[in-house]
């Protein structure tokens, strides 16, 4: 033990430890289900579509086709013309405020749901 630090002072620590643990478990890892699949091609909306729809969309681009696939409430890239398929190695995305973005062919995917997650930007 060290001898500066008395009772008290490891009382206070372990206090701030778990208001510290508990605001990041509920503000960090808090997960809003997702309820939609939002997806943008050049900028503009290409197809707002509930998840609940098991489906596969194919995307034009400028590189070519991206195919998405929707599949039990999450949403993943299946393949995509881009040269080092970022977006296909992100895997599915499943809660509100998870996205996918393949750059090259200018695609994006956003799950949505009724509220937004608390992110950095948002600061």
């Amino acid at each position: 033990m060290n001898p500066l630090l008395r009772a008290g002072d490891w009382l206070i620590l372990l206090a701030s430890i778990s208001v510290v643990a508990t605001l990041m478990l509920h503000y960090w890892w808090q997960t809003t289900p997702g309820e939609r699949l939002l997806i943008h091609q050049n900028g503009a909306v290409f197809l707002n579509a509930p998840l609940t729809q098991n489906r596969i969309i194919d995307v034009p681009g400028p590189l070519g086709i991206t195919r998405i696939e929707l599949k039990n409430r999450q949403a993943r890239v299946l393949s995509d013309p881009g040269p080092r398929q970022l977006c296909v190695r992100q895997g599915w995305i499943t809660h509100a405020g998870d996205v996918a973005i393949c750059l090259p062919n200018r695609i994006s995917l956003e799950i949505t749901g009724t509220t937004r997650p608390y992110d950095s930007l948002d600061y």
